[in-house]
C-alpha cells in the first residue's frame, strides 16, 4: 500500500478519529505532506525524500520502502500540527458563563486538548532524539596505528619483539 493509505490510517488513530468524523482523507494527507517536510529538515535518512507540499506528494514512498523511522516520525510530526490547531481553535472558545443557577464551563476542553498535544508532541521529540542518536557516528573512535588507544589495544597481543601470542 502507499502512505495515502497507511500513513493516514496510522494519523487517524493517534488524533483518535477513527470514526472519519473530523477530518477528511485529503486534510490529513495535507497534514503528512506537512509533517513530511518538517521531518526532512530535523533529521538525517540514508533515502533522499522529495516532498511537494502543492501536488501532495512523498517521493520515494516511505511505505513502499519499508522505512519505518521517517513514516512513524511524519505521522507524529503531523499529528503534532494539528493538535496544536486543535488546541488554539478551542482556546478561542474556552468561555465559562454562570447565571444565577446556571452555568457553563469550556475550559475542561482546551486543559485536555493541550494535555494531548504536549504528551503528542514530546513522543515525537523521543522519537526524534532516538532515530538521531541511533543513526550517527557521535562517541565512535577511529583508531590509527599510531593513536595511543590502538597501542592499548594491541598491547596484549604481541610480546617487545612483535611477535604475536596465540
Amino acid at each position: 500500500m502507499s502512505w495515502k493509505v497507511d500513513m493516514v490510517i496510522m494519523l487517524r488513530s493517534i488524533i483518535g478519529d477513527l470514526d472519519y468524523s473530523n477530518y477528511t482523507n485529503e486534510r490529513l494527507k495535507q497534514l503528512i505532506v506537512i509533517g513530511a517536510y518538517n521531518v526532512i529538515g530535523d533529521a538525517d535518512f540514508t533515502t533522499e525524500y522529495n516532498v511537494d507540499v502543492g501536488e501532495l506528494t512523498i517521493t520515494p514512498d516511505p511505505i513502499e520502502n519499508n522505512d519505518v523511522d521517517f513514516s512513524i516520525l511524519t505521522v507524529y510530526k503531523a499529528a503534532c500540527i494539528l493538535l496544536g490547531s486543535e488546541v488554539k481553535t478551542e482556546a478561542a472558545n474556552a468561555i465559562s458563563i454562570k447565571d444565577g443557577p446556571s452555568a457553563i464551563d469550556l475550559r475542561g476542553v482546551t486543559q485536555s486538548l493541550t494535555v494531548m498535544y504536549n504528551d503528542i508532541c514530546k513522543k515525537y521529540e523521543e522519537l526524534l532524539n532516538t532515530y538521531s542518536y541511533n543513526n550517527t557516528l557521535v562517541g565512535q573512535a577511529i583508531l590509527g596505528p599510531y593513536s595511543p588507544g590502538s597501542m592499548v589495544i594491541n598491547a596484549n597481543q604481541f610480546d617487545y619483539r612483535g611477535n604475536i601470542f596465540r
